[in-house]
Order: structure tokens, then sequence, then C-alpha cells
């Protein structure tokens, strides 16, 4: 048992089991990797369905269907109107500073 060719063996033996071990925690460490980006979709899927329920749930009654109509289509009902709002085209005249000075003076003391 302690002749060298089996001492030999048995280190090389251990060494193909290290590297087995040592292989199979990087693969281990992807794996957790993978399963945080899994839990993540699935958490943002859950928050799409709820966000979809809702709007089904909306889109049941009268007023969500009216109100997804009048979002995609131009429509009005009867007796609606439209109320069109226009830019004011003369912009309010800005007053000019009043300059300062002795010579602003005396030019104003002569007008």
């Amino acid at each position: 048992m302690y002749s060298r060719p089996v001492l030999a063996l048995l280190c090389i033996l251990v060494l193909v089991f290290a590297y087995g071990v040592i292989g199979f925690m990087g693969k281990m460490e992807m794996t957790i990797e993978n399963r945080k980006i899994a839990e993540n979709k699935v958490a943002e899927l859950e928050k799409q369905k709820e966000k979809f329920s809702s709007e089904i749930t909306k889109l049941n009654t009268e007023e969500g269907k009216e109100a997804s109509i009048r979002e995609k289509f131009p429509v009005a009902k009867d007796g609606e109107g439209e109320i069109v709002i226009v830019d004011d085209q003369n912009p309010p005249a800005t007053p000019q500073p009043a300059s300062s000075g002795f010579f602003s003076f005396l030019k104003n003391l002569f007008k």
C-alpha cells in the first residue's frame, strides 16, 4: 500500500476528483446566477399579468370601453364640440429698461 506506483495513482485520482469538484463549483455559480435572472423575469411577468388583468377588468365596463375608443379614434358623442386653443400672435410688449446715469439724466431733463 505504500509503494510508489500506488501513491502516484492515488495522487492522480485525487487531482482528477479535485478538477471535477472545481468544475462543478463553477457550474453551480452559473446556475445560481441563472436562477436569479429567472426569478427576476418571473417577477416582471407577474407585474405585467396584474397590469393586463386590471386593464381587462377596466375594458369590461362601459366607461372603460368608451375611454379606449376615445384614445384610439377621434370620436365625440352627440352634442359634444371641439375646442381649439390658439397661441397669441402678438407677444406682450416688453418695457425697455430705463438707462441710468448722469448723461441720461441730462438728456431726460431737456425732453
